[in-house]
């Protein structure tokens, strides 16, 4: 089971990949939108704001956030790590449950793109 600071470092990297992304990819990470990331086997959520390929403001909460983002994806940390290390497809993951997201249609194509 990862852990809370592997989970961090796993969004760390994806801040990362987003911030140096170009193209098609830049595009998708470009929205101006809240995030939230609950990890279901530590019960802690990460929230953030996606900005210009950025990820900013990020902080962890206990439990689930009362107030949902725009952008909220749920998954285990395990899952997050793979997904962000490339281990893991975004959209195998979606299909089978493993990976749950709350969003408006076209972000969730966005994210497709990013993950």
């Amino acid at each position: 089971m990862a852990t809370i600071e592997e989970c961090h470092s796993a969004l760390d990297r994806l801040a990362e990949n987003l911030a140096g992304a170009s193209g098609d990819l830049r595009d998708a990470a470009a929205p101006d939108r809240s995030l939230s990331c609950h990890i279901t086997d530590l019960d802690v959520t990460f929230v953030g704001h996606l900005a210009g390929g950025h990820i900013q403001d990020v902080r962890t909460l206990p439990g689930t956030p009362e107030r949902r983002a725009e952008i909220a994806l749920t998954m285990s940390g395990d899952d997050l790590v793979a997904l962000v290390d490339g281990r893991l497809k975004f959209a195998k993951a979606w299909a089978a449950g493993r990976v749950r997201v709350q969003a408006s249609l076209r972000d969730v194509l966005r994210l497709r793109s990013l993950l």
